[in-house]
């Protein structure tokens, strides 16, 4: 509706002598891509296990269209467990180590950096049974590139993977910096990718603002909900620290953590 009634309007004021017919085109287009974003992904945070939400965000109907993850099934006592890669600040290994003993699957979305600079840590998360999903090689702003430089930031991510693991297609995406729009969306899921989003996050990223594992472990209960998809930073030092009792409460309010492909409800076997 919103495009519609841009482009009505340039009409308009096209055929009033007011703009050289000439010049359509060209406004069209500029409308069109003002239409299409960009988006920072945001949402209504949860409160007292209360569902969160997209509907205020002007986006949910391209994220519906093209298969995107927010949430899972909010029938389901779910959790998803998400951790952004960019780069490494030595404490994968000790979240790695929490989620061994815990016996809880989770997902690691990493960029180029983290695969040239830590393959050990790559291969150790494959072998341990997590998904590894894509988070381009060089986090870019993707609605500000071409369809042909989008494919070349996953590819060689995807190759990256494949070539330290014999991991095939990644299947799973991040896009970074939660920037996106319908055209990333749908270039994105050409390629064979579902974009993960999250339903449950706080600002943990910066190394210099950390506020102590207390501090995160109420951020992250605080927003538990069914089928809650978690992002956390593995930068964090607050999010190592707190990540086992943030698992062992979620579980004492009959939470079950579950991987990214169980999103439909089936139960697949996590491996250790």
């Amino acid at each position: 509706m919103m495009r519609i009634a841009l482009l009505t309007a340039l009409a308009a004021y096209c055929l009033s002598g007011l703009l050289p017919i000439g010049t359509i085109a060209s406004a069209q287009a500029s409308a069109l891509a003002a239409a299409d974003g960009p988006y920072h992904f945001g949402f209504k945070r949860s409160v007292g296990g209360q569902l969160p939400s997209i509907n205020e965000e002007g986006f949910k109907p391209i994220i519906d269209k093209h298969g995107a993850i927010f949430l899972g099934d909010t029938s389901r006592k779910d959790l998803f467990l998400t951790f952004d890669n960019g780069y490494e600040n030595g404490f994968t290994g000790p979240i790695l180590d929490t989620l061994k003993a815990k016996k809880v699957p989770a997902a690691f979305f990493v960029t180029g950096h983290f695969v040239k600079d830590q393959p050990e840590l790559v291969k150790r998360m494959v072998s341990e049974g997590h998904i590894v999903g894509n988070h381009s090689w060089s986090h870019p702003d993707m609605t500000t590139i071409s369809d042909a430089q989008i494919k070349e930031e996953l590819d060689r991510v995807n190759k990256g993977i494949a070539a330290l693991t014999g991991q095939g297609d990644m299947g799973y995406l991040r896009p970074p910096r939660g920037i996106f729009n319908e055209r990333t969306l749908r270039v994105t899921k050409e390629l064979g990718y579902t974009n993960v989003f999250w339903s449950a996050a706080y600002k943990d990223w910066d190394t210099k603002d950390q506020k102590g594992s207390d501090y995160a472990f109420k951020k992250v209960v605080g927003q538990l909900h069914p089928g809650a998809v978690i992002l956390l930073h593995s930068v964090s030092k607050d999010n190592m620290e707190a990540l086992g009792a943030i698992i062992d409460e979620a579980r004492r309010q009959g939470y079950e953590f579950r991987a990214l492909p169980e999103l439909d409800g089936s139960k697949l076997p996590f491996l250790q």
